[in-house]
């Protein structure tokens, strides 16, 4: 049964200057207003609200500052030339809210009403969707434990924030390749963990290789599994993809990766066109032997922010390899201008993944 979410709205009297769309910069400026709900045990979610953008207040005893005991989410709006809004398979971010809430404790939000709080907010805010090539608005679904006490349990109240940010292309020059440091120091998850789920605790883990890797000059790491360090797995935030013999090869969803949602598209795209993809383990060993022997042609890495991110150079234990002349490959290439044109509406939605952010009574 479909159902209805009841928010008050209240609108800000102090409109923000929206930014040049020529300098828009990744989760930096954020719109006139947020979404807010709360969570009581006994009286369950209640109370949604979209208010001005503001700080929020919290007990220095909050559960989240001392428990770690929070989640979020992450997906675009869209503005199409005929001026639709369009989300990209929210429901998707639904599903994954519902594991991670699972995992680390906190209580469900119903997927539908998780949907409609983001096309609330969006449609409050729509006018802050930036219309120029390559931007969109950021959304940034999160939950926090508020409860005040020191005591390691589930806590018995939360927030749901919804905020929003505009943002240019990831790549301002263009979609070029990266730079990427396999990492096999530091481990980013295990089976059992939580490297399925988004929570912030994953990503504060990952902040000292990410630096190395940095004063290396690489962009990035290529992690590897946390048991044997010869798997590979992710690509920083983002899941991975190599192209070996014409086979793209992706690391299986075994409880160490995030079921991203533009892993999951990609996948169904190759499927469809008739390009063989395999969800599979594959050791580090394996890929520099594909590149020595001339099978390797492709490496890329997806996600929501770059949508698809070409890997030019790979770099484990000092040996620096050049994949695809350090260019970006045709079948990359392929997936990017398929992915980002349904998204944008300027490709046919054959699998009905966008969803119109219709006009919201603004209270």
């Amino acid at each position: 049964m479909k159902m209805k979410i009841d928010i008050k709205v209240t609108r800000t009297l102090n409109p923000k200057q929206k930014p040049n769309v020529d300098e828009l910069n990744f989760g930096t400026q954020f719109t006139d207003h947020m979404f807010l709900m709360d969570y009581t045990q006994g009286v369950g979610w209640h109370d949604a609200r979209i208010v001005p953008y503001a700080p929020i207040s919290l007990d220095p005893a909050a559960a989240v500052f001392h428990y770690a005991q929070e989640m979020f989410e992450g997906l675009k709006a869209y503005k199409t030339k005929e001026g639709k809004v369009l989300l990209f398979r929210p429901d998707k971010n639904a599903e994954r809210t519902k594991r991670t809430n699972e995992r680390v404790c906190i209580p469900e939000i119903d997927g539908t009403i998780f949907v409609e709080a983001i096309k609330a907010i969006v449609a409050a805010d729509a006018d802050w969707i930036p219309e120029k090539e390559g931007t969109s608005l950021y959304i940034r679904p999160f939950i926090i434990a508020t409860e005040p006490f020191l005591g390691v349990r589930a806590a018995k109240e939360y927030l749901f924030i919804i905020i929003l940010s505009p943002v240019g292309p990831y790549y301002k020059e263009g979609l070029a390749p990266t730079k990427i440091f396999v990492e096999d120091e530091y481990v980013r998850a295990t089976a059992g963990g939580t490297g399925s789920i988004k929570i912030g605790g994953n990503y504060a883990a990952s902040l000292k290789s990410q630096e190395k890797a940095h004063e290396k000059g690489y962009s990035q790491v290529l992690w590897l599994d946390g048991v044997e360090r010869k798997y590979v797995e992710e690509i920083g935030t983002s899941n991975a993809f190599f192209v070996i013999d014409g086979e793209v090869v992706t690391a299986p969803l075994e409880g160490t990766i995030l079921p991203g949602i533009t892993r999951d598209s990609v996948i169904h795209l190759l499927k469809d066109w008739g390009i063989k993809v395999s969800e599979k383990r594959m050791t580090i060993k394996e890929v520099y032997k594909a590149y020595d022997e001339g099978r390797l042609t492709e490496v890329f890495a997806s996600g929501t922010a770059a949508v698809i991110s070409p890997v030019g150079e790979l770099c484990w234990k000092d040996r620096k390899i050049v994949i695809n002349k350090n260019a970006i490959g045709n079948l990359s290439q392929r997936i990017y201008d398929e992915l980002s044109g349904i998204q944008l509406g300027k490709l046919k939605d054959r699998f009905g993944w966008t969803v119109e952010v219709e006009s919201y009574n603004k209270g």
